[in-house]
């Protein structure tokens, strides 16, 4: 990309910068909810780029102060000093560039979000219960050590240990852009509890995250919805087992049922399965997007398809293995105690390395 046109792009995003900066200001904008919201996430969006063009800027007019002391200077310490401030500045440019152009790249509008996990046991019966309640453990601490929020909406709990079943509410700053690389099938190659001739079986389980939905993402209209209430089962006391707390919610137009039952308070679970179903609703749509983006990219990383086999965990080797990137490491018990970063750090370049190459900026 020439400098100029660089330049030219930075200059006209500056500009919309403090345009929506002023906008933000104004009474008629300020009382319109919907709209305040919507110009403060383009601010937000715009800001990281904004300090990036001033770096660039700022080494660009050294670069230009330092090319004209070698150009009219007399004295040989000065035009030394110039030598070495270039040698110094020239490097960063290209550096600069690069970064500039990922941030150019329109990202996926949802990254920002707060995020639905879901884990399903798959193929492996019990075996995969008990895999999935070890993919919960791990992303809770996880969770925990990136300082975000969880909470268990509903859970079905395997016959022998794990969930057969169990979806959380996920609420930090990017959760959504960081976990939803997890999506998809997870193996797992180990001996089973259930096994008596310790033989090492494949068993599978798998992940959707999805974005959350916010009140202004999608309209429900109320008279479209059936509730249900209904005894809570599994743990959590007398009160939990005995009284109409857990709450199931129908969408009659698309079918989708949710239900929450973690609550003591039936008046909460409804306040979290209405978000759930908003979400699960807002996805319909934003599945159409992912199909759009992955008929563009033939190594997409995060389409979040759940049918694709992403990951397998080999307890007699140690081994965990990302098919997506040929990502292999033999620290097993550490990632399965939460330390998954390197493995999406990993990701997150090799889906910005797609970017670029499909990008036109």
């Amino acid at each position: 990309m020439a400098e100029n046109v660089i330049l030219t792009r930075l200059d006209g995003l500056k500009a919309k910068y403090e345009d929506i900066g002023q906008q933000m200001t104004e009474p008629d904008v300020i009382s319109d909810m919907k709209r305040f919201v919507a110009l403060n996430k383009e601010y937000k969006e715009l800001k990281p780029i904004i300090a990036v063009s001033e770096r660039y800027k700022k080494v660009l007019s050294d670069i230009a102060e330092a090319k004209d002391v070698l150009a009219n200077e007399k004295d040989e310490d000065m035009k030394e000093m110039a030598k070495e401030e270039l040698a110094e500045l020239e490097p960063q440019v290209e550096k600069l560039e690069e970064e500039i152009k990922l941030l150019l790249i329109p990202k996926d509008p949802q990254d920002d979000k707060n995020a639905i996990l879901e884990i399903r046991g798959g193929t492996g019966g019990d075996e995969a219960a008990i895999f999935a309640g070890d993919l919960l453990r791990m992303y809770i601490k996880y969770i925990e050590t990136k300082g975000w929020k969880y909470e268990i909406n509903s859970s079905n709990e395997g016959s022998s240990g794990g969930y057969k079943e169990v979806v959380l509410s996920v609420k930090g700053e990017g959760v959504y852009g960081i976990m939803k690389y997890e999506s998809g099938v997870h193996r797992v190659q180990r001996v089973p509890q259930t096994e008596t001739q310790g033989r090492v079986h494949t068993s599978a389980a798998s992940v959707a995250v999805l974005p959350e939905a916010e009140e202004f993402d999608v309209e429900i209209n109320m008279n479209d919805i059936r509730k249900d209430t209904y005894c809570a089962s599994g743990p959590g006391g007398q009160c939990v087992n005995t009284t109409y707390s857990a709450v199931r919610l129908t969408h009659i137009p698309t079918g989708i049922v949710v239900q929450c039952q973690d609550q003591k308070s039936q008046l909460k679970n409804f306040d979290k399965a209405l978000e759930e179903l908003r979400t699960r609703i807002f996805n319909l749509e934003y599945s159409k997007y992912l199909d759009e983006i992955a008929a563009k990219r033939k190594t997409m990383v995060s389409t979040g398809d759940r049918s694709a086999k992403i990951r397998t965990s080999n307890y007699p080797q140690g081994r965990i293995t990302d098919h997506r990137i040929n990502y292999t490491i033999y620290n097993l018990q550490a990632f399965m105690d939460g330390d998954i970063q390197d493995c999406i750090d990993h990701l997150i370049v090799a889906e910005n390395a797609e970017r670029l190459k499909t990008a036109d900026v």
